[in-house]
């Protein structure tokens, strides 16, 4: 292993980890040659658990890096990271850096996947979504010996620097502002949570925040896929269908937040006196609802510029690597919270 966190794995340290020579472990990793299955998987076990990649820059450009960013987010059908995307293209605009986006649909085995593709072509730098991610993966970014900048949360220990809110906070302060609006009974709607962890986070929080008040969650129900505005109907009638007693509705996001609204609204609910409502997020779209959902500012585009900039070399601390930036984000209790 290399002793420099800055230094990139090479070829002896595979070499050295796996007790063949170089040629023989460049060999298996081109798939060329005649090696026997037992050394080969031999090569392939120590590589990934070193984290090694190999460079597909050929020739003189070897021992350099490209002018690229690899930005890696779990989804673009969502109105979230597009907002984070833009923040990180923004600001390294004047930097001769270019991001490149990568796609991982909440999977840690296309993370995986994408990270080492990515990393094979030497980028300036990774900018990653979360804090969670497969052992194969922590190894690659671990020893790539470039600037890693995970995002979006901070609750949990990073890699080299991180960006980002905490979730579970989040989930607290909400909780907190609508048990002092008066709400009693009250359900959870979101993403499936193994796969979507800063949803987990801010759901851990808010029920936190109910139980410092006596209560608990009456009802939840998750689900998988894009967050549509179909689903947060189709969620919120079963919900409501299944626990009519209950008076406050929490979203994991504004998306399925939105399409539960609208169904209230159709029902002729009483929207917040009879039933109070929230998401996260802070999305755009909110603004063109015939009511305001309460919502979070999950800081989004602050997030990709604050990001951006670390991977640039701007830090604004001056600091090179291990930056905590954590940002508060701001609640808006909307039309959809009773104010007391």
């Amino acid at each position: 292993m290399p002793t420099d966190p800055r230094r990139p794995l090479t070829l002896r340290d595979v070499s050295e980890a796996s007790g063949v020579s170089e040629m023989t472990v460049s060999r298996v990793l081109r798939n060329r040659g005649d090696v026997s299955d037992a050394t080969r998987e031999r090569v392939l076990a120590a590589a990934k658990s070193l984290g090694y990649v190999p460079n597909k820059i050929a020739g003189a450009l070897a021992s350099q890096r490209v002018n690229l960013v690899a930005v890696i987010v779990p989804s673009l059908s969502n109105l979230v990271f597009p907002d984070v995307l833009t923040g990180i293209s923004r600001t390294l605009e004047d930097t001769g850096l270019q991001p490149v986006f990568g796609v991982t649909n909440y999977r840690p085995e296309r993370e995986e996947a994408v990270l080492y593709e990515m990393l094979s072509w030497r980028p300036t730098g990774v900018i990653i979504a979360g804090l969670e991610h497969s052992e194969a993966a922590r190894a690659m970014m671990m020893n790539a010996g470039i600037p890693i900048v995970e995002i979006m949360d901070v609750d949990g220990e990073p890699i080299d620097s991180v960006v980002g809110i905490s979730h579970f906070r989040a989930g607290h302060e909400m909780a907190k502002a609508i048990v002092a609006a008066g709400y009693r009974r009250i359900g959870f709607l979101g993403t499936k949570m193994p796969l979507d962890h800063r949803a987990r986070k801010r759901m851990e929080g808010f029920e936190r925040g109910l139980a410092e008040a006596g209560l608990k969650l009456q009802d939840r129900e998750f689900y998988e896929g894009g967050s549509a505005l179909a689903k947060g109907r189709e969620m919120t009638a079963g919900m409501m269908a299944r626990s009519p007693d209950l008076d406050f509705l929490y979203y994991s996001n504004d998306m399925i937040g939105a399409g539960g609204l609208l169904w209230c609204l159709e029902q002729g609910i009483d929207v917040p006196g009879r039933l109070g409502l929230a998401g996260f997020n802070g999305v755009d779209l909110l603004e063109g609802l015939p009511r305001r959902l309460a919502t979070m500012d999950a800081c989004r585009h602050e997030i990709g510029r604050r990001a951006a900039k670390l991977v640039a070399g701007q830090s604004e601390t001056g600091l090179v690597g291990g930056e905590r930036v954590e940002l508060t984000p701001t609640l808006d209790m909307g039309d959809t919270i009773r104010r007391r």
